[in-house]
């Protein structure tokens, strides 16, 4: 007898122009493994595994995925285990971001290809959460998001440390000779105590507190450290609402409306998080339809004081923030603001959810109110003006205060390695209110590696300086701090004004009014441009089709085909 159905087992059939013989293939290659038919009938649960040894934050995820299993099993799912594509930040070379788009798409196709019911996506370190978004965004069947979560904090002769914003303090230490090579190393090997991702505000932390504020998360799910009983326990709820999502069939794109997006750039705004999170939402906007841009995260981020005590902007860490509510607590803080009319993976409406929540409580200092907030409004900013016609952006909870308006010389580097070569020579000249300029960092040129942040000269370290202002069309860690002007659009490769720049123009930065601003006349740059080339994209491969469709920062730095309707 030839069964029929587009459910379960039955889904994504492999084509052998005979369905009747794919169904009985398939069922006899599943019995090799022991399936039997009462297995088959149930729905099935796609599972990501995301586990790598290149990529330590993710060394529980084994574990956290037979959680999953077991809530899966539970709720009366077949779980079905898959690899994709891991994206480790640290042993990735360019940077993991040039990975993004092709781990995006590999998830939405890998999908696509095998059957199953719903997926649970398990990521956690810095580009994978954002890619299965994305990849979520772009598909129809349901998705619900699963993190790694955060290591918990080290600590370096009794005080608590954490990666990477303590990294890079201590690093600047180490440069401007304060430690010394035995001192450096002990702060080394107790900056990552534990499994998991980076333990501050950082890009692994904003994506994943944005996942929940989105809706593709279990309530209360963004926080819990990687090696706690509480991380387990909400694998577990995943897995059985993966279930659940099956049998309603609400895909991503459901979840993913306007009023969405708007509440998770109000949380961005109080989280003070990272500036990676501006591409990475205006890249899953694009994937889901809604029409988000730069102007929208900068009328929002002025109207939200910063309300969370995490570094790099605050003093706390991730664990701090899971004991005072995590994310329901914080959005119960934030509720006058936000819009409560939205539906997530438990297809409960926002207010309800937040009905059942406590407000963040006395006893605590890491979630601040509305009332009595941490720090301003513009905690991010969004920049334009004649360097930046398209838009670049600055951390400026993150800068030193008396950045925020600054002119100063530019210095001019072509690309990190440059950085890496001339940086310290004292023979540049470089001063505190100077510039510093790095370019042939974007999308095109490099697939935008977190080299803005780029180190104080040696000798100026060594002085006390402690920031500059810095500039590129690259990024930075979302644990790192300073006055980094970032995402510079257009980037330089494709003939921006930063490509322009000469060493000595003069460069004004004013985050209070939002504007940067290449001094230079109109007729001295026209005749640079005339002299300028535009470089050649790689030969072959992903780095030949990234470099021809990748969209600029502004865009989100997705493929070009691959965003609004061109995803269906």
């Amino acid at each position: 007898m030839v069964e029929t159905g587009l459910r379960g087992i039955d889904r994504s059939l492999t084509n052998y122009a005979d369905e009747g013989f794919s169904r009985y293939l398939r069922r006899a290659f599943l019995a090799s493994a022991g399936y039997d038919g009462q297995d088959l009938e149930r729905p099935v649960i796609g599972i990501t595994n995301t586990a790598s040894d290149y990529n330590t934050c993710h060394r529980e995820v084994p574990q956290l995925i037979e959680s999953i299993r077991r809530g899966v099993l539970e709720a009366g799912g077949l779980p079905m285990v898959f690899p994709t594509i891991s994206l480790g930040e640290i042993l990735l070379s360019p940077t993991s971001m040039l990975y993004r788009n092709l781990m995006a798409m590999e998830t939405e196709e890998m999908v696509r290809a095998q059957p199953m019911d719903a997926v649970v996506m398990v990521g956690g370190c810095d580009k994978t959460t954002p890619a299965q978004m994305m990849a979520a965004a772009s598909l129809e069947v349901p998705s619900i998001v699963a993190v790694a979560g955060s290591m918990l904090t080290g600590d370096w002769r009794g005080e608590r440390l954490g990666a990477c914003t303590d990294c890079r303090r201590y690093w600047g230490q180490h440069r401007a000779g304060e430690l010394d090579e035995r001192e450096i190393v002990e702060v080394r090997e107790r900056l990552c105590p534990t499994a998991g991702t980076c333990m501050v505000m950082g890009t692994a932390s904003t994506m994943a507190c944005l996942a929940e504020v989105l809706g593709l998360m279990m309530p209360g799910s963004a926080s819990p450290p990687a090696t706690t009983g509480a991380r387990l326990r909400v694998g577990v709820e995943t897995g059985r609402q993966a279930v659940a999502l099956a049998g309603q069939g609400r895909a991503a794109r459901d979840i993913l409306t306007r009023p969405a997006f708007e509440n998770a750039l109000r949380v961005l705004a109080a989280l003070s998080g990272s500036t990676n999170a501006v591409v990475h939402l205006l890249a899953l906007a694009g994937r889901a339809g809604v029409a988000l841009t730069l102007d929208d995260f900068d009328r929002i981020a002025r109207q939200v004081p910063l309300l969370v005590d995490c570094k790099p902007a605050g003093s706390g860490y991730m664990e701090d923030f899971h004991r005072a509510g995590g994310v329901p607590a914080l959005l119960k803080a934030m509720e006058s603001q936000l819009d409560l009319t939205t539906v997530g993976v438990t297809g409960q409406r926002l207010a309800d959810l937040l009905d059942a929540t406590d407000a963040p409580g006395a006893w605590q200092t890491t979630i601040r109110s509305l009332d009595d907030p941490l720090g301003p409004a513009a905690s991010l900013v969004v920049l334009k003006g004649s360097l930046a016609p398209d838009g670049a952006v600055l951390k400026r909870a993150a800068a030193s205060p008396h950045l925020h308006r600054h002119r100063g010389r530019a210095f001019v580097f072509e690309g990190p390695e440059d950085v890496a070569v001339r940086i310290d020579d004292p023979a540049l000249g470089i001063e505190p209110d100077d510039v510093l300029v790095l370019r042939g960092v974007g999308p095109v040129a490099m697939g935008m590696p977190e080299a803005g942040s780029m180190p104080l000269p040696k000798y100026l370290a060594e002085r006390g300086v402690k920031d500059m202002v810095r500039i590129s069309d690259g990024r930075m860690s979302g644990t790192a701090y300073g006055a980094v002007v970032l995402h510079v659009a257009p980037e330089s490769a494709v003939g921006g004004p930063l490509a322009l720049v000469r060493d000595g123009d003069e460069i004004e930065l004013d985050a209070e009014a939002g504007r940067l601003d290449l001094l230079v006349s109109d007729s001295e740059l026209e005749r640079r441009r005339a002299e300028w080339k535009k470089p050649a994209v790689p030969a072959r491969g992903w780095r030949r089709l990234y470099a021809e469709r990748v969209q600029q920062a502004d865009r989100g730095v997705d493929l070009d085909f691959l965003t609004g309707a061109d995803c269906d």
